[in-house]
């Protein structure tokens, strides 16, 4: 009886050990890998020059430092939506990255605010293959290893709700790292708040944005900025620079019933001065849980999609083409199980609503019918 009352103190003790090696493996120098930079693998997500951003991995040209509000601003320096992309015979794939903040959130999981995942290229259709989880300000951990000595195909999705300052691709000491060629040269432009940044999803990839990009194999440029999805004038210019196939705008959660009747229109004109014919997609306020009986922010939630209802069609009626509108009907299914608090997605609900809006794209005619 005397050794029983032990036992739970030894269990403890060992689970803090076993604890102790799994975090150390994870973040201490890995040995035999040899770290690749920026120029062995390319960038993808966004279309503004290095040589424009203060960092990289920012979101947004430097010149807009003293143009937005800093909220945004330092919302831009988040890596939401971007990837690096590169091939590699290596039969190990590691990963070094520094955070800018080291951000935590309590209703967001650590691995989807600054971690990385990995992906390949399986026959056409990238697959998930693990997580690189944060610890510090500084990571480095083993992605996959004992894989067969031959040439694919990867890609890494960098954190939703950090930044980052510096990141390196670790393979084995003797074999290759390659930068493919560019891909796509048009893209799809998204412009939002949280949730377009990938708020919350578990893991960078989840982002629908990112399963987007995924299954259509294009380019998704992520402006989504958390709280602070506008449409405002700056944004609205900056995104009118690029030249994509169309643009996706899912800004009302962000917004008051008056901003939508002030910005919805100039948004559009200013995009027009320079693409007469590029689609516009505009998306309603998601429905959030707590509206079955909140009936106050109900009524304000339904003021807000009439507003923009009316300014689509006010535009349709004055000629403006290639305006579609979406409504937010069964965008994360009808079971209400798609969100982490009532208002966020979780990957379920980030599945679905990229499914969803995949079939509307596909029924306005943006892009053609394919199995993915």
């Amino acid at each position: 009886m005397e050794a029983d009352k032990y036992k739970p103190v030894i269990r403890y003790s060992l689970m803090l050990v076993l604890l102790s090696i799994s975090i150390l493996s994870s973040s201490q120098e890995l040995p035999d890998m040899v770290y690749f930079g920026e120029e062995f693998f390319l960038l993808e997500g966004t279309e503004i020059a290095d040589s424009l951003k203060e960092n990289r991995y920012d979101r947004l040209p430097l010149s807009y430092k003293d143009i937005v509000r800093k909220p945004l601003w330092d919302l831009s320096k988040s890596s939401a939506g971007l990837s690096l992309r590169f091939h590699s015979n290596s039969s190990r794939i590691s990963v070094k990255w520094t955070l800018l903040f080291n951000n935590r959130m309590n209703h967001m999981a650590e691995t989807g605010i600054k971690g990385v995942d990995l992906y390949f290229n399986n026959n056409g259709k990238w697959q998930y293959l693990n997580t690189a989880r944060p610890v510090n300000i500084e990571n480095e951990f083993m992605l996959i290893k004992n894989m067969p000595d031959e040439m694919r195909e990867y890609k890494m999705y960098l954190p939703l709700y950090d930044g980052i300052k510096n990141i390196e691709v670790g393979i084995d000491s003797n074999s290759v790292i390659e930068k493919p060629a560019v891909g796509n040269s048009r893209s799809i432009i998204f412009y939002g708040t949280s949730i377009t940044q990938g708020g919350c999803a578990s893991r960078p990839g989840m982002a629908h944005t990112n399963i987007i990009s995924r299954k259509l194999n294009i380019d998704c440029i992520n402006f989504g900025f958390s709280g602070n999805g506008k449409m405002e004038q700056p944004i609205n210019e900056l995104i009118s620079g690029f030249d994509p196939l169309f643009y996706v705008i899912e800004c009302l959660p962000n917004m008051t019933t008056e901003q939508v009747t002030e910005r919805t229109v100039p948004l559009v004109k200013t995009i027009r001065e320079k693409h007469p014919e590029t689609p516009i997609v505009f998306v309603e306020n998601f429905i959030y849980e707590s509206l079955a009986l909140n009936s106050v922010e109900n009524s304000i939630m339904i003021e807000k999609n009439a507003s923009l209802r009316k300014e689509y069609d006010k535009m349709i009626e004055a000629g403006f083409s290639n305006i579609f509108y979406i409504t937010s009907d069964h965008a994360t299914g009808d079971d209400h199980e798609g969100t982490v608090d009532g208002v966020h997605f979780t990957d379920l609900g980030f599945l679905r609503y990229a499914e969803f809006l995949i079939d509307k794209f596909i029924l306005f005619g943006l892009i053609e019918r394919m199995d993915y």
